[in-house]
């Protein structure tokens, strides 16, 4: 497993903390902000002891995929499967495992975009689709093989590639940690096909099950999976006639594996697999909620994948399409129509990236804007009239070093640059540093000026674009001292944190090796990478003091969650996601069940800066929410997204380091 500095393993110890244990109370109301406090934040600080926040992005897990068999500590609730009698602590299907059980569409299926409603299903029977291992490496790369095709390979790495060039590639890890580099292959005889690591893999019951076991140990490489917009509200499987008193949207999440599977996009099974921490998988993330706070209700913001999602959490919003060079609308060939092939085939006829989602006779649109009107909240679609909305992953309009893909935006390649408002904008005008922190980003840097050297063009390649979501606009991006003073490479944050030089806000995103992605990564790479920044944190008292470190993750990535799903207009929210605060504020294990998104850290940045929302349509408008105590994950004031306030105490602290062992 992860090793921190003194050569034990994470598992079996606790990381490095600071001299201070926190008691976990609710902080009180506080007043919201509003154009005084954006004016005289430079004089007034901080509201709350909070002097800098991290926030580090992982990639494409959800909720129940990493924490579905975590008991939190005593006096601690939580919802997840084991919770809810759908698994045992042992992994096997608990008494309740037909609460997750999976359905697929009944042909002949309607012609137009269905959810919800509109067509019959039936569950399977008696198995699901085998589990696929949707591009897993088989093998590990040799030196030979990332010079000839840098671009087209991916770890693990073999003995060719030296140690000196692991530590290099690697950089964002202790050196203990970089073995696990060059493991974790499948080992099969290609990257397609069933996944037969996976125990009973042919004989799966119709529930969730756990993906690891003796062929499949937690430091594996395992598929990827569909985790896109339309095909994610279709997995959804929304209706108010599903409607009751704990899951008022009525999203039944029933269609994971049909969607994944039957609509051509090889994930089998996939969706419904789950690491247990029970039996040792996720020891990292386990820790930090035992000691920390973590919250069982945080969701991905939009329906689909990576890009989407991280431009929410800049923006609290969705990019449209802007006129580039006179062009008004997408490429005809990058307009989403999500429809059915056939009457057989749920295939849709061009699942691309754009849609004009106030216009309900577009593919697609009418399906989830005549779902949501039913919903007795009636949240606003947040569509404006003629523009066509990104949906899913396309590389933003600016190179890393500022040039315009003027080829990729006509070729459909590329979203043209953006005026979208920031909250790096918001953060300049109140004279607040800020950085966005990106592995890879130097290399990526150097290949847009020109290299060709093979290591430059492999770990440029990691380097995630759609993460950055300041690389999409023109206020960053086009101007070349905007872009030097924040958006530097993940190195540049390293230095920053064991220097205890932090700007006041960092967004921190590892690159491609690292960041947990299935089939391209490994969640126990992200856990040492998260190792080295909480070590390095918690070894500086005085940085520690004053710090908050918010782990998450940009998406579920495909995979299934039980919790409930609070639609806030036409883009989502989605299933829930992992998030934890670290801090010396935030101690002792609770467990925080207010409705939450990636909006909430925007504001929650805008709540302790004394900031007002970005734009009069951005999410971080919406109320915090209120909710009944027994039942505390539906805000009966939806829709409403919380501001993370409550995830913190900030009235109690100077106890013990290791009170929270005794309570």
């Amino acid at each position: 497993m992860c090793q921190p500095k003194s050569g034990v393993p994470v598992g079996s110890r606790r990381l490095t903390l600071a001299a201070s244990v926190i008691v976990i109370l609710t902080l009180g109301p506080l007043t919201a902000a509003g154009a005084d406090d954006v004016r005289n934040v430079r004089n007034r600080g901080a509201l709350t002891p909070i002097k800098h926040l991290i926030v580090l992005v992982g990639e494409n897990h959800s909720f129940d995929n990493v924490f579905a068999t975590y008991e939190p500590k005593r006096g601690q609730r939580i919802s997840n499967p084991l919770s809810s009698g759908i698994v045992n602590a042992d992994g096997s299907p608990g008494p309740n495992a037909p609460q997750a059980i999976q359905f697929k569409a009944n042909t002949p299926l309607p012609s137009a975009y269905f959810m919800g409603t509109g067509f019959t299903k039936t569950d399977y029977s008696p198995f699901l689709p085998n589990p696929q291992l949707g591009n897993a490496p088989n093998d590990a790369i040799s030196l030979a093989e990332l010079i000839s095709n840098p671009i087209g390979v991916q770890p693990p790495f073999d003995p060719t590639i030296s140690d000196a060039q692991i530590e290099l590639l690697g950089s964002s890890l202790e050196a203990s940690d970089l073995f696990l580099l060059r493991t974790g292959a499948t080992g099969a005889a290609a990257t397609t096909g069933p996944d037969t690591r996976v125990a009973n893999y042919a004989t799966l019951p119709n529930t969730v099950f756990q993906l690891t076991g003796p062929r499949l140990p937690y430091d594996s490489y395992t598929g990827d999976l569909v985790h896109r917009f339309y095909q994610m509200w279709q997995q959804s499987d929304c209706s108010v006639d599903n409607a009751v008193r704990g899951n008022p949207s009525g999203c039944l999440s029933d269609l994971y594996p049909y969607v994944g599977s039957e609509g051509g996009l090889n994930s089998g099974a996939n969706s419904m697999g789950f690491l247990n921490m029970h039996q040792g998988d996720v020891p990292v993330l386990k820790q930090l909620a035992d000691q920390y706070t973590s919250s069982d209700n945080f969701h991905q913001a939009i329906m689909g994948g990576t890009g989407a999602n991280h431009v929410a959490l800049g923006t609290g919003d969705a990019m449209f399409w802007e006129s580039f060079n006179g062009v008004a609308m997408p490429p005809a060939a990058s307009i989403a129509n999500p429809d059915p092939q056939s009457p057989s085939s749920d295939r849709y006829k061009n699942n691309r990236e754009w849609s004009n989602c106030s216009d309900s006779s577009q593919p697609g649109v009418s399906a989830i804007v005549d779902y949501l009107s039913t919903l007795p909240y009636h949240p606003d679609h947040n569509c404006e009239t003629g523009h066509f909305y990104l949906l899913n992953n396309l590389s933003p309009g600016f190179l890393p070093n500022g040039a315009i893909n003027t080829t990729g935006i006509f070729g459909g390649g590329a979203a043209p640059p953006s005026s979208l408002r920031t909250i790096g904008d918001a953060l300049n005008e109140a004279g607040i540093s800020w950085a966005y922190y990106a592995g890879g980003y130097d290399a990526a840097l150097r290949v847009a000026n020109g290299s060709m050297d093979p290591f430059d063009l492999f770990v440029a390649f990691k380097y995630c674009n759609i993460c950055n979501f300041e690389s999409y606009v023109s206020s960053i991006m086009a101007n070349p001292a905007e872009r030097s003073a924040h958006i530097k490479d993940l190195l540049d944050f390293l230095a920053a944190l064991e220097d205890g030089n932090l700007p006041t806000v960092s967004f921190v995103k590892p690159d491609a090796l690292v960041d947990g992605h299935p089939a391209s990564s490994k969640l126990d790479l992200f856990e040492a990478m998260l190792t080295n920044i909480v070590d390095k944190l918690t070894s500086n008292p005085v940085l520690f003091k004053d710090t908050a470190l918010f782990v998450t993750f940009d998406e579920s990535g495909g995979y299934w969650d039980s919790g409930y799903i609070q639609p806030l207009d036409f883009f989502g929210d989605g299933p829930r996601i992992p998030f934890i605060v670290v801090s010396r504020y935030s101690r002792g294990g609770k467990v925080i069940h207010s409705y939450n998104d990636l909006v909430s850290v925007l504001k929650f940045i805008e709540r302790n800066w004394r900031l007002a929302p970005l734009t009069r349509r951005s999410r971080d408008n919406l109320p915090n929410p209120a909710s009944a105590a027994n039942n505390p994950y539906v805000p009966f004031n939806a829709p409403a997204i919380g501001d993370l306030l409550d995830m913190f105490d900030f009235d109690h602290r100077d106890h013990d380091d290791d009170q929270d062992d005794h309570d």
